[in-house]
């Protein structure tokens, strides 16, 4: 058994190097889809009534029920709303920075610097992001009947956002990893 515990053991640099590619991969590509209709939409309520955010729409919190579309579904009077409401150009700048965010965390081998800022700006996005556990009222079970609603009973919104809770370490474990490397590049 210890012999087990002793490769464990030794799996630590694999495991942030892992935790960087994660990083890297979801970044990119969750911000690469921001730049289509149904993931715009998608982000709707969160931005709506995040108090960090809702600005960036032009419509007020409340109306965006009534124009959602659901995934796949494709309703011209809506995508007509969401673009007078700023929705795709605000997703559009958002997957931009978040792409961003995934590239600057990926220079770690050449410039391990610019990848601890990255990863600060990734710990940063996550916290925001479970901010909509309390701003946004989709993140959890609504009341339609069933005695099993509201806290602590997250609906699918819900469900995507607390895994941002991983997030949160994994950019702190990789920044902390990229700030010492640099640190140690610059002592040489």
């Amino acid at each position: 058994m210890d012999k087990l515990f002793e490769y464990a053991a030794r799996l630590q640099q694999t495991g942030i190097q892992l935790t960087r590619i994660g990083l890297i991969v979801v970044l990119i590509w969750i911000g690469g889809l921001k730049a289509f209709r149904y993931e715009a939409n998608g982000i709707v309520p969160f931005v709506a009534n995040s108090p960090f955010m809702n600005f960036f729409y032009h419509y007020d919190t409340p109306d965006y029920k009534t124009h959602m579309n659901k995934e796949g579904e494709y309703k011209p009077d809506n995508i007509a709303w969401h673009k007078e409401n700023n929705t795709y150009a605000f997703s559009y700048g958002l997957g931009a920075l978040i792409v961003g965010i995934g590239i600057l965390i990926a220079l770690y081998p050449v410039a391990p610097g610019v990848s601890a800022v990255g990863s600060f700006l990734a710990f940063g996005m996550a916290f925001v992001t479970l901010s909509f556990l309390i701003t946004t009222p989709e993140a959890w079970v609504p009341d339609l009947g069933d005695s099993e609603h509201g806290f602590p009973y997250l609906s699918g919104a819900g469900r995507l956002v607390i895994k941002d809770v991983i997030m949160l370490g994994a950019a702190l474990v990789t920044m902390s990893q990229a700030a010492r490397r640099y640190l140690d590049l610059k002592k040489k």
